[in-house]
């Protein structure tokens, strides 16, 4: 349920002790998840208020609450901008209710950030490059995400399924997302700080400086790529060169190549992600406007190729799948025509049957006449022994009883065999079989403060 800034004003007066509001008014945020207002007490001191709409949301102010406890004086007096500070706190039932001093500076729109001059386009990268260069223990010691490229990589991929399955998305966005996070070359960057949610929305900005950031939700170890992704999508190139540019040259790390094409691909995918989030809340009104982007910008890219987000070109598509039973169609070959019948150009077959009474034709048979010499049983050698016949005068029996002995013998050598190959089977079958391989945020107790009556 959406709340009213008038009623924000009244929960602010419970979280503040002492806070008596003069003027409200709407603030910029994200409907989605937060409901947000600014302040104006009797003193001129100004506030904004944070209230969350759903548990998520409230588990992620209070994620950030432990981030910029986590912010020492020290590395603040470093950053070129100001964070906020946290004023007071109500929860009422399971959200939890935040209320921020006042931040110098406004927010302005995407259009009135790139319509600016390059001083406006310097600060903007400044800032870019002093989030980027925070020390990583700011984040490992408040136990926020931290992804390694790959890890990243196999992050957004798993998200990129989740869409898909959703069957919203067009055809050509998902080949062309898939195409650009399985291109390995475009993920290698030195992970650091990212801010995580940086929009137009969480950028004060006075006289063409960047006073403050705000909206430390998603601070995490990460792709620099995602906090530049709102930037790429405006398409403003020389604003986003301009910004670029003094961002390269202010970061103590080395130049990232692929920077703009991955920021690209993130602003792109952030539809997805819009979609996947809408229908998560079962809310139709998200669904039906992440489903008008979607469909635009495969229309745009269909019609102009889009930003480049592949470091290897995207091969052509395949063509669509042909009706059962056809195979598909070969590039740069003709249909070849079809087979002739060839049931009318061969002659017909003639059987003609054979009467079963016939008589078989006469065959006539000339029979071999064989001689056999018979030998005397008791016949003897010159040397006194037995004759033993060569094979030349050896009888058929005698004949038929070496190949009896031969199959024998060779009976006995697959038995053997078999024999050996059983006992080779039983070891294996012993052998064992191969084994398949395969943000807690501690919350701070809040205090609840009773709002004063007059």
């Amino acid at each position: 349920m959406r709340r009213e800034p008038i009623e924000l004003a009244a929960v602010a007066t419970a979280a503040v002790p002492g806070l008596s509001p003069t003027a409200v008014s709407s603030a910029p945020d994200d409907p989605a998840d937060f409901d947000s207002a600014l302040l104006l007490d009797a003193e001129g001191k100004r506030w904004r208020v944070r209230s969350p709409r759903h548990a998520e949301a409230s588990t992620r102010l209070e994620t950030e609450f432990l981030v910029l406890r986590a912010f020492a004086p020290g590395i603040r007096a470093e950053l070129p901008f100001l964070m906020p500070t946290v004023a007071g706190t109500v929860r009422q039932q399971n959200l939890t209710t935040f209320v921020y001093s006042h931040l110098h500076g406004a927010t302005r729109t995407v259009e009135e950030l790139t319509a600016g001059p390059q001083e406006l386009a310097k600060e903007i990268g400044t800032a870019l490059a002093a989030i980027h260069d925070l020390p990583r223990a700011l984040v490992s010691n408040a136990d926020l995400p931290s992804y390694t490229p790959n890890e990243f990589r196999q992050r957004r991929l798993n998200e990129l399924d989740m869409a898909a399955t959703t069957g919203k998305i067009p055809a050509l966005l998902l080949r062309r997302w898939e195409h650009a996070m399985e291109d390995v070359s475009l993920w290698r960057f030195n992970p650091c700080v990212v801010h995580g949610d940086l929009h137009e929305d969480n950028l004060l900005v006075e006289d063409n400086r960047v006073t403050a950031v705000t909206g430390w939700t998603d601070l995490r170890i990460g792709d620099p790529a995602d906090d530049l992704a709102w930037l790429v999508a405006s398409n403003e190139h020389d604003f986003v060169d301009a910004v670029v540019k003094h961002y390269t040259a202010k970061r103590r790390d080395a130049p990232d190549t692929h920077l703009l094409r991955r920021a690209a691909l993130s602003a792109e995918f952030a539809l997805a992600q819009y979609l996947v989030k809408g229908i998560a809340a079962a809310d139709a009104d998200m669904i039906a406007e992440a489903e008008g982007m979607l469909s635009t910008l495969a229309d745009d890219i269909a019609e102009y190729g889009g930003q480049p987000i592949s470091v290897e070109p995207l091969p052509p598509a395949k063509p669509d799948t042909p009706p059962t039973g056809q195979a598909p169609a070969v590039p740069g070959l003709a249909d070849a025509p079809a087979a002739p019948d060839m049931s009318e150009a061969m002659p017909a077959v003639h059987v003609t049957p054979i009467p079963v009474d016939a008589k078989p034709l006469p065959v006539e048979v000339t029979p071999i006449p064989v001689e056999v010499t018979p030998i005397p049983a008791d016949a003897e050698d010159t040397g006194g022994n037995a004759h033993r016949p060569s094979d030349q005068d050896t009888p058929q029996s005698a004949l038929k009883e070496n190949a009896r002995e031969d199959e024998a013998a060779q009976d006995a050598g697959e038995s053997d065999t078999a024999e050996a190959a059983g006992t080779n089977d039983a070891a294996q079958g012993d052998a064992p079989a191969p084994k398949s391989p395969d943000a807690d945020t501690t919350t701070v107790a809040l205090t609840v403060v009773e709002a004063k009556t007059t």
